[in-house]
């Protein structure tokens, strides 16, 4: 990595199908959720010339199978520690088979996690998992926000937003497809709910309230169903004018580099 640069990041996938951030600092590599499988995850690394085996931690955020199903994986064939809260743990080994972990590292919301020259802060979200946890990770200076499947627009969001350099942002749902298509409509108030997810709508209106100083703002963990990436940034766009750096994590692979 190039001496002036604080941060990188890269989402590997992003949506229901599976997600999994990377993101490295001036000296530390981290995994922010497993639900990739090994293979695929170390593929795209090395593609980015990043061998998964220096990554130094896989962080959980909650223990929805889309974010924690392969953690088993990259600890046993990679030998990367995990970092847990304790309920996400309990929770997960019940709703997948994460199969035998050695080295699990429990923290708790709101915890700071300290590694070589950075920080991981961790704050709750409303989500309908167990412990659902979003992050900032602080280098050299620099903020990066990892805020995807938040429930709802909470009051924190605008706060901890205006405090970043740039995010990964959670903008699940366009209101129309969601409220004229097909799911039932138990499904469609989960979404639309408190421990649902973020519209295009809502996430557009929280960068344009709070995130005037952001380089740039990635829109992450769109529906397959009920969203699509161009539909995403004409919302944002609509809001936002055409100047705001915006970025679309992609669903089936990796995206740009996103520098920080």
């Amino acid at each position: 990595m190039r001496a002036a640069l604080s941060m990188r990041a890269i989402s590997l996938q992003s949506g229901s199908n599976g997600n999994c951030i990377y993101v490295e600092t001036a000296r530390t590599k981290l995994l922010l959720d497993a639900g990739i499988s090994g293979v695929r995850a170390q593929r795209y690394l090395a593609d980015c010339g990043v061998d998964i085996r220096d990554v130094d931690a896989v962080i959980i955020s909650h223990d929805h199978s889309d974010h924690i199903r392969c953690a088993g994986v990259y600890q046993r064939k990679f030998g990367l520690p995990i970092y847990v809260t304790s309920r996400t743990l309990q929770a997960g080994l019940r709703r997948c088979n994460l199969g035998r972990l050695a080295d699990v590292r429990n923290f708790r919301p709101r915890d700071a996690i300290s590694f070589d020259g950075a920080t991981v802060e961790t704050f709750p979200t409303p989500h309908d998992g167990a412990d659902g946890i979003a992050f900032v990770i602080f280098a050299d200076g620099k903020r990066l926000g990892v805020l995807t499947d938040l429930g709802h627009a909470f009051d924190e969001l605008a706060e901890v937003i205006a405090s970043l350099d740039a995010v990964i942002l959670e903008s699940n749902y366009d209101t129309r497809m969601l409220d004229t298509g097909r799911y039932p409509e138990f499904l469609k108030a989960r979404i639309r709910g408190s421990g649902g997810h973020l519209s295009n709508a809502e996430s557009a209106d929280l960068l344009a309230v709070a995130g005037g100083d952001l380089k740039w703002a990635c829109l992450a963990h769109l529906s397959e169903e009920n969203n699509a990436p161009d539909i995403a940034m004409a919302a944002h766009r609509k809001t936002l004018g055409r100047t705001f750096s915006l970025h679309v994590a992609p669903r089936y692979g990796p995206s740009e580099v996103l520098e920080v």
